[in-house]
């Protein structure tokens, strides 16, 4: 068997049609770059239209659905634990990589093992640039991001801070607290050295965990805007406003309970060293 340079480890949930599309950019793409490579599907709460898909359209990928709704965490677990390949490109299913998406990470990784996480610019569909690196949360960062509160001058002076306002228009690799988990990419090593996505959480704040546990462990977590992708981002946990959605969407729930659990989890323990 030839040897296996990156695993693409899909996550998928409930939609399909954004799962082709992500697939079909995988192999317009992979077979082109000469690297070894292996496509895998974990898929939460699968359905008949997806399985249909994955069996008739891409017999090829190795596919792990599951019946329940079993969060992010469990998908990328399963994904890491599965994957052959040296290095494993987690991406959710609302990706589409470009040409250069998977060589210029895997380059960069292989040029620098002290970093032990990789994330690519992300675009959205319309061409505008989508926010994928941050500082970590402090507690009032979530009542700024969602409430009238982020809107005054202090709150969107804490919000630029979060939100790496000061590094926006770099073309060079710096370093994130965390970046978005949508697309993380990361040698199996690493991964199965730091440890699976805490059981804890969910949904939300999963990335953030384990990208705060990677800086403990002395391995980098960097924002890498050489290496871009399309990333279809519907923030659902968002819509209606704060007290509509903290009344009937139970995302923003899922979203304030997972902040809950990372502040309890981390009390007591100063912020590790960011070089």
């Amino acid at each position: 068997m030839n040897p296996i340079d990156v695993t693409i480890a899909i996550n998928g949930y409930r939609n399909p049609e954004l799962l082709r599309l992500c697939l079909k950019s995988i192999y317009e793409h992979l077979p082109k770059s000469g690297l070894g490579y292996e496509v895998l599907v974990a898929d939460s709460a699968t359905e008949e239209d997806t399985e249909m898909l994955m069996r008739e359209e891409f017999p090829e990928a190795r596919f792990f659905p599951f019946r329940e709704n079993v969060g992010f965490k469990t998908l990328v677990n399963t994904s890491i634990r599965e994957a052959r390949g040296e290095y494993v490109f987690l991406i959710n299913s609302d990706i589409v990589l470009n040409e250069d998406s998977v060589p210029k990470l895997l380059a960069y990784a292989r040029e620098h093992p002290e970093i032990g996480l990789l994330g690519p610019k992300q675009f959205n569909f319309n061409g505008s640039l989508q926010k994928s690196s941050f500082r970590f949360y402090r507690p009032q960062t979530i009542l700024y991001r969602r409430t009238f509160l982020g809107r005054l001058p202090f709150g969107k002076k804490h919000l630029a801070w979060f939100e790496m306002e000061d590094k926006k228009d770099t073309e060079e690799p710096v370093s994130a607290e965390w970046i978005i988990g949508s697309a993380l990419f990361v040698s199996k090593k690493n991964a199965e050295r730091i440890g699976p996505m805490d059981d804890r959480f969910f949904m939300y704040m999963e990335d953030v965990d384990w990208c705060r546990r990677f800086w403990e462990q002395g391995l980098k977590v960097v924002y890498y805007p050489k290496s871009s992708v399309y990333h279809y981002h519907a923030k659902a946990s968002a819509k209606g406003g704060f007290w509509r959605s903290l009344l009937f969407n139970r995302l923003t729930w899922y979203h304030i309970e997972s902040a809950l659990q990372y502040f309890w989890k981390y009390r007591g323990r100063p912020l590790p060293k960011i070089t």
